[in-house]
């Protein structure tokens, strides 16, 4: 369940790797606490609401994930397009980091809702969650940087693409009953 939940988050390191073209390890580090932090947390919040509110948080949460990555892909092949003496946005800033580890993390707090309705031991869930999705995404941004590096433009617009199927396959997985 921790790797399925975390693949989210890996792919959108990877693509802000790609994005970027370079990134230091702080950055990677930044990024990996980041999304770990939001991937142990939304099952957390999602277990506490998966005890009180159960139908209506699962109605809408791939609704948020599909709109926030939409946003912010749509976000990044409008960048891709600017003008080259433009400064880049920066993927591993605070704003976006919050951003996209919130989107990434939607799914996380389905599992967190279910977590809910078995018995098992949610906050060892919680901590398996957030850990796999760290040492995943530690080398994750690093990665993208490097399969990137002289394709930075349009791979920003690859990476926005990358981000905007994500959210599309999260949307129809909850719209088919598939998740």
């Amino acid at each position: 369940m921790a790797l399925a939940v975390a693949t989210d988050a890996v792919a959108v390191a990877v693509s802000a790797g790609i994005a970027r073209g370079r990134v230091t390890w702080a950055e990677s580090l930044r990024m990996a606490a980041v999304f770990g932090l939001f991937q142990a947390a939304m099952p957390a919040l999602g277990f506490a609401g998966g005890v009180l509110f159960h139908g209506y948080i699962e109605a809408y949460d791939h609704w948020v994930a599909f709109v926030l990555l939409a946003a912010v892909g749509g976000h990044m092949i409008v960048e891709s397009r600017r003008p080259a003496e433009a400064p880049p946005p920066d993927p591993f800033g605070a704003r976006s980091l919050a951003i996209l580890g919130f989107a990434t993390s939607i799914d996380a707090l389905a599992v967190g809702l279910s977590l809910a309705m078995l018995d098992f031991p949610w906050m060892l869930a919680v901590a398996i969650i957030g850990a796999t999705t760290f040492i995943l995404c530690l080398p994750a941004a690093r990665l993208g940087a490097r399969l990137g590096q002289g394709l930075a433009r349009r791979a920003e617009c690859v990476g926005g693409l990358v981000l905007i199927a994500i959210g599309m396959r999260i949307l129809i997985e909850h719209l088919s009953g598939a998740a």
